[in-house]
């Protein structure tokens, strides 16, 4: 068996922080792949959450890595642990919540932009401090830009949408 060298890390240029809501880094960017997905390695911390949205420009996948992450996606609910695989289908309202130690997941989007959302939105990694506050505003305008759609806070969930939410 031959001994090979590991990879180089990864360039502090693909690492970023949102807030205190999650870390992120780009694993394989748009730009990598001509648009046609990103993989992103995310971790959340305990009890982090997203607000309930839905992306009109691209699905979502998720595996994780470490931790519990509980998934609420169209009339689907599931807490998913090590391993575990979800599909977030184009159009359908969604949220998650890391669990009580957080969560750790490969992110992959199709076409790419979560990547370049976060990179687009959130604070380099190595420029982040323990006071570091997400841009609410900028979160706002480049979600609007790649389609997404922000349908109640972080607790709400697609149940809270009623029979109407499908288009």
């Amino acid at each position: 068996m031959s001994d090979f060298p590991s990879p180089p890390p990864v360039s502090q240029d693909r690492r970023f922080v949102l807030g205190q809501h999650l870390s992120l880094t780009i694993l394989t960017s748009g730009e990598e792949t001509g648009g046609r997905h990103d993989i992103s390695d995310v971790t959340l911390p305990p009890g982090a959450g997203t607000p309930l949205h839905l992306h009109t420009g691209y699905e979502e996948r998720l595996w994780i890595v470490e931790g519990a992450l509980t998934v609420w996606s169209g009339t689907d609910t599931y807490t998913l642990r090590p391993g575990d695989f979800y599909r977030v289908p184009l159009n359908t309202p969604h949220t998650i919540k890391a669990g009580a130690q957080g969560a750790r997941t490969l992110t992959i989007t199709s076409p790419a932009r979560f990547a370049e959302l976060i990179r687009r939105t959130g604070t380099p990694a190595h420029l982040a401090t323990a006071e570091t506050e997400g841009d609410l505003e900028l979160f706002q305008a480049v979600t609007e830009e790649f389609g997404d759609v922000i349908l109640g806070p972080p607790g709400a969930t697609p149940a809270s949408l009623g029979a109407d939410w499908q288009r």
